[in-house]
């Protein structure tokens, strides 16, 4: 018997594909959409017996407030989420958030079906290596990149965070000067204060250590949130600005 469901996406051609080949397969698609951040009212709406809903980036904080407005407004909705390899805070957040299911993105369809089946049946429809290897990893825990990025984005004020990120984008001391509204002296002050508080010797190993450690990432949702980054009285010291 097929499943009435809603197939989510910030892809639209892989939701429109997904849904595609549910409907070879017998199931009812109500609707195939993007992007997720308005797609919770549909979902209410339409009321299907399953949403798929996909993300790529499980960890990204509010990634699943749709799945939350979802069960608010209609419980018996059973979530089946779409995503990658998650790490542990990625699975914990999906199923706090009220999911029913978690399937890797490159699963078989069968595999997707099977999800969609227990989630309907009101069981939890994750791969038990998945499980495996989340609690493998909540037990024996390894310095995450963005464990060194929080401490890196601690030794920055908020002013030399925006150094950094223009600097990550390639732009050089005149271009820094005149996008912050600075003297190109002031700006060249504040890039060597950037190299040296990551303990490095370049521009380019700036960068590096920025994307690699995902300070970057947590610098651009801080600006995101109104707070471009984490100010300690007096950080700054004397100096112009």
């Amino acid at each position: 018997m097929g499943v009435r469901l809603m197939v989510v996406d910030d892809h639209r051609l892989l939701a429109e594909a997904l849904a595609s080949a549910l409907r070879l397969r017998g199931h009812r698609v109500l609707a195939a959409t993007a992007p997720t951040a308005g797609a919770a009212e549909l979902v209410v709406s339409r009321a299907p017996e399953v949403c798929l809903l996909g993300t790529a980036a499980p960890a990204e904080p509010g990634v699943f407030d749709p799945i939350v407005t979802i069960k608010r407004e209609r419980p018996q909705v059973a979530v089946v989420v779409l995503g990658p390899v998650p790490s542990p805070r990625g699975i914990a957040a999906a199923f706090a958030a009220g999911a029913s299911g978690y399937v890797r993105h490159d699963e078989r369809i069968e595999g997707v079906e099977r999800a969609m089946a227990k989630a309907r049946a009101g069981e939890a429809a994750v791969a038990p290596q998945l499980l495996q290897g989340a609690f493998t990893e909540l037990l024996n825990p390894a310095a995450q990149p963005d464990d060194e990025g929080r401490r890196l984005l601690r030794m920055l004020t908020p002013r030399e965070v925006e150094v950094l990120v223009r600097v990550a984008e390639g732009e050089d001391t005149r271009l820094i000067a005149a996008g912050m509204g600075i003297a190109p002296s002031t700006a060249r002050t504040h890039v060597q204060r950037v190299l040296m508080k990551l303990g490095v010797g370049s521009r380019l190993e700036a960068a590096a250590l920025a994307a690699r450690t995902g300070l970057l990432d947590r610098a651009a949702a801080g600006a995101r949130n109104g707070h471009p980054g984490p100010h300690r009285p007096g950080a700054e010291g004397p100096g112009p600005v």
